[in-house]
Formats: C-alpha cells, sequence, structure tokens
C-alpha cells in the first residue's frame, strides 16, 4: 500500500484523466467534473466525450508496445467517442415524455444488450440520488468480471462509486452505522472482483481518487456574486436561471473548488478581494498564480477559490427558495450549472417520502409529465466533501497493490506508468 498524492482538483473526472493520460489538469484539460464551455457559453458537467481529454491514453500507450493490448473501460469517465477496446458506462434514454429510463452505453454495441440480458438494465437510479446503494457497484463489478471471462482485456478499469455516497450523506466517521455498512458491502463487492481477477492470473491495483474529509460549512459563493451585482439571472416562468452570458462575475461550484469566470479581466481583482472575504474560502487564484495548482488552462476559470477543510461550495445563485428553478429540487446533474450533493437526500420536509415517490412514479406511468421534486434545498445536510488536497496524509488517497510498488507515496499522474510497467514487465 502507498499513499497517493492527487491533483488539484480532487474530483472524479480530473483525477481519472491524470490516471489515464499520466498528466496533470493543465495539460489534459479536465480541469473539473465541469466547466463553462466558452464558445458555447453554456456550463457543462458530466461530459462523456473522450475527446475533451488532452494526452495519450494509457490504452494507446499500451497498443504502442504491443498491437495485440486491449483495454476494457467499466465506468471509468470520458468512456464515449474513445480508442478503447470494451467499455460500458451510464447512458440514460431520454424519452420525449420527459421520463428519463435506465441504460448504458457500451463498446462494442452489442455488449450492452449481453450485460442487460445478464444482469438487467443497469441501475441508474441506484448510482446517482437519494436511492443509491450498493446495486449499481455491485452491476458494475459484475460486468467487469463478465469482460475479462469473455474478452480477456490486457487492462481493466473499473470505477466502483460506492463509497462516496454515504461518506457524503454522514462523513467519514467509520463509527456511524450506515459507513459501516457501507464498508462491508464495498469491501464483499471488491473482494469478489479481486477474486476473479487473482484466479485469471491478473495482478490487481486497487486505487482511489481522493479522500472525503468531514465538512460542516456550505458557501454560497453565486449568491455573494449576486449580492455584489456581479451574476445576473434570467427568469423563465417564475423560476430564476444563471446567466452566463449578462453575468459579470459567476462561479462553476465542484466540491471544494470553485471556478469564477468574469466577463472582464479588469474585475479580477475587485472579485478576488471579494472572495477572500468569504468564510470558508482558504485561496483565491488568479493569473499569476493558477499554475501551482496545474490549473492554468484554458478551460479555468480566471480565478479558483478553494475551500477550507470544513467547507465546501454549493451551486445555489437564487436568494428565495421560492425563485429557485423547478430543476434545483431533482436529481438533474446537467441541467444543474455546478455539482450538488444535497441530490442524495430526499427532503426531511416530506413526511412519507416513499409514499411521495410512488406518487411520482405511478403519475408518470399513467403518461402525465410529473418532476421527481422531492430534493431539499438544504446544504447543510451534506457532511463530507472533497476537492481540496487534504491536510493529512492519512486522510487522503491511497493505491494497494498485489505487486511490490518499491515506494510508500505515487502520484497519481504516476499511474499510468505504473501500470504499463505491471503490464510488460509480466
Amino acid at each position: 500500500m502507498a499513499a497517493l498524492d492527487t491533483v488539484t482538483p480532487a474530483v472524479t473526472c480530473s483525477v481519472q484523466a491524470s490516471f489515464m493520460t499520466g498528466l496533470p489538469p493543465r495539460d489534459h484539460g479536465i480541469v473539473a467534473n465541469g466547466w463553462l464551455f466558452r464558445d458555447q457559453m453554456e456550463i457543462f458537467l458530466w461530459r462523456q466525450s473522450n475527446r475533451l481529454v488532452g494526452g495519450e491514453k494509457i490504452w494507446e500507450a499500451g497498443k504502442k508496445r504491443d498491437p495485440a493490448f486491449t483495454c476494457a473501460n467499466m465506468f471509468w469517465w470520458y468512456n464515449m467517442a474513445s480508442s478503447h477496446d470494451f467499455g460500458a458506462t451510464p447512458r440514460p434514454i431520454y424519452k420525449a415524455d420527459g421520463r428519463k429510463l435506465p441504460d448504458c452505453y457500451t463498446v462494442p454495441g452489442q455488449l450492452r444488450d449481453q450485460l442487460t440480458e445478464r444482469f438487467g438494465a443497469f441501475p441508474l437510479f441506484q448510482f446517482w440520488g437519494p436511492g443509491t446503494s450498493i446495486v449499481s457497484t455491485r452491476w458494475i463489478a459484475d460486468a467487469s468480471k463478465f469482460v475479462m471471462a469473455e474478452a480477456n482485456p490486457t487492462l481493466t478499469l473499473a470505477y466502483l462509486p460506492h463509497l462516496d455516497y454515504d461518506l457524503q450523506r454522514f462523513g467519514p466517521d467509520e463509527t456511524h452505522p450506515k459507513v459501516r455498512q457501507s464498508l462491508t458491502e464495498i469491501d464483499t463487492v471488491v473482494g469478489d472482483l479481486v477474486d476473479a481477477a487473482r484466479a485469471s492470473g491478473r495482478s490487481v491495483i486497487i486505487l482511489s481518487e481522493y479522500g472525503i474529509t468531514p465538512v460542516n460549512r456550505p458557501i454560497h459563493i453565486n449568491r455573494a456574486l449576486r449580492d455584489a451585482g456581479l451574476l445576473s439571472v434570467r427568469e423563465e416562468d417564475g423560476g430564476e436561471l444563471l446567466d452566463p452570458i449578462s453575468s459579470k462575475a459567476f462561479a462553476v461550484a465542484d466540491h471544494q473548488i470553485a471556478h469564477i469566470y468574469l466577463s472582464d479581466v479588469g474585475l479580477q481583482a475587485k472579485v478576488k478581494d471579494l472572495l477572500k472575504g468569504l468564510d470558508g474560502v482558504e485561496r483565491v487564484y488568479d493569473a499569476t498564480d493558477k499554475s501551482l495548482i496545474q490549473l492554468d488552462h484554458r478551460r479555468s476559470g480566471e480565478l479558483v477559490a478553494i475551500a477550507d477543510s470544513r467547507s465546501w461550495f454549493t451551486y445555489y445563485y437564487w436568494n428565495d427558495n421560492d425563485r429557485a428553478p423547478d430543476f434545483a429540487r431533482t436529481v438533474e446533474i446537467h441541467r444543474k450549472p455546478g455539482y450538488d450533493p444535497v441530490e442524495l437526500f430526499v427532503d426531511p420536509g416530506i413526511s412519507s417520502p416513499k409514499l411521495a415517490i410512488g406518487k411520482r412514479l405511478f403519475m408518470r406511468k399513467l403518461g402525465f409529465r410529473t418532476l421527481m421534486d422531492v430534493i431539499p434545498l438544504d446544504a447543510s445536510l451534506v457532511r463530507g466533501s472533497h476537492g481540496r488536497l487534504t491536510d493529512k496524509t492519512g486522510d487522503g488517497p491511497l493505491v494497494i497493490s498485489s505487486e511490490p510498488l518499491g515506494r510508500t507515496k505515487l502520484a497519481a499522474t504516476d499511474v499510468k506508468p505504473l501500470l504499463l510497467d505491471l503490464i510488460f514487465r509480466s
């Protein structure tokens, strides 16, 4: 086992891109889980195209060494429009009547049918949202075992997200009964997958992308920018939408990091001073020092804010919950202009959650367009977060290997060469 010196931001898409390419965010361009696409002036999170990731991918490097090299990418992010040989990733079916149906996208296309026939449809609603459970992680592990057995790839990458859920809901407290249950569940699933890999003669590397630490203070960064007259909204049907086009400054919040985009670089000093004065903001980087955290990339905001260890950034930009957009109370990862961990909760103000959800599902089955508006607007519910580098190494991510590592600490950018050396050394 070795400690992992991860990248900033310590979030899924950025770290997995560094594992994949051996490069920091300044070079592969994945500066967060989402950012402002400047040519469209729209904020997009959780894109899927691998063409967004700069640099040589690990499977491309492997094929250069041996044309027979193959790679299965099982739910690592940026899984589509990719050059790997086998892959699967969440891809809901979006119906014209507003319904969202569980499904996945695979390479090759027939793999989707094989996995669905064997394991059922990918359990999307257990993958993210208040209904998250071990079911989705077990499905990914079973699918990974199937691909290893049927296709025998040289390298199999499997993303098992289960620990994210309760550690964000309840904090990284192993004495909490829900956290203990999650640890037991993931240990069982990982153990089964490791046994299957080892039985077929494979070496095993277990990685974590980041360490989740306790938080108790949300930072409403966009509300502060709005109160200062810098962020603009557009009213639609009684709700407010953040308007990147007319805003002078706004933030794309992502756990404990926020990219702040400015319409005029002349505002940099003013906005930086404003953000530095917010409770919970540890540091604000600008064009002169973003290179220190390797985020000097065109996709980054003109400013990058990092929260302190007990704080995290919300995307909330409205000042009156009655003016929140309709998607704020739903699981809607592609419409929200920032990451929203509150999607892991059901509104505690709903007296009978199962009845409320069941009623909405029934209405949808009858053909009515019904919002699954059961998500609260209370950021204080969140108890764990990540994104900044942890103050203590022991709170951070790690690497566990079935083969000797020869060192006690690895960088996230070391993972690609480590895996290739293990493969071609054997």
